[in-house]
């Protein structure tokens, strides 16, 4: 039996996919700080696949939105964790399953200079969020609000170089998180 047009999408029945990276300088990470609404949180930059984009694509179109960085110039680019997320959250669209592909940088402090210090997103009803890029000793993030919620398994790296065992991270539920 398949959905007619008339009925409503399922939660969870659409599947989107977010590449983000944490780019390191030295045992500084980049993060963007986001204030909304009463709130504040931090996320890798990054951002949605489109339609038919190819991964390695979608993440050099996203920093460079976000950070003008051309990832031909940074070292890496190693896939470091998988997080899947299943979280319902406020207002009529059934949300979408979606799985975050968190890469991993490296550039140089001279390369870092030249990165940008504000990222612009836009907003659904076509307004703009202006985000904060901040540096971000990596030791220091497991207990500051990062989504998806990568702050514990980051603090908990040897080194911005150690080698991961397992990239799938813990799923991302509404009995594990609580969307602000």
């Amino acid at each position: 039996m398949t959905d007619s047009p008339s009925q409503p999408p399922h939660a969870f029945s659409r599947i989107k996919i977010r590449v983000g990276a944490l780019v390191f300088c030295g045992d500084e990470v980049a993060l963007i700080r986001r204030e909304r609404a009463g709130s504040l949180h931090y996320t890798p930059p990054g951002g949605n696949v489109e339609d038919g984009e190819d991964l390695t694509a979608a993440l050099r179109r996203e920093l460079e939105e976000e950070l003008a960085l051309d990832i031909d110039r940074a070292e890496g680019g190693d896939l470091l964790w998988v997080v899947d997320q299943r979280v319902t959250r406020p207002g009529p669209t059934p949300p979408p399953r979606k799985l975050h592909l968190i890469y991993r940088l490296h550039v140089t402090p001279g390369l870092r200079a030249t990165l940008a210090a504000f990222e612009q997103d836009e907003l659904p009803d076509g307004g703009h969020d202006i985000g904060t890029i901040e540096w971000i000793d990596h030791r220091e993030t497991a207990g500051l609000p990062i989504f998806p919620p990568i702050g514990p398994a980051l603090a908990a790296l040897p080194h911005p170089r150690a080698v991961v065992a397992d990239a799938s991270l813990g799923a991302v539920t509404d009995e594990t998180y609580t969307w602000v």
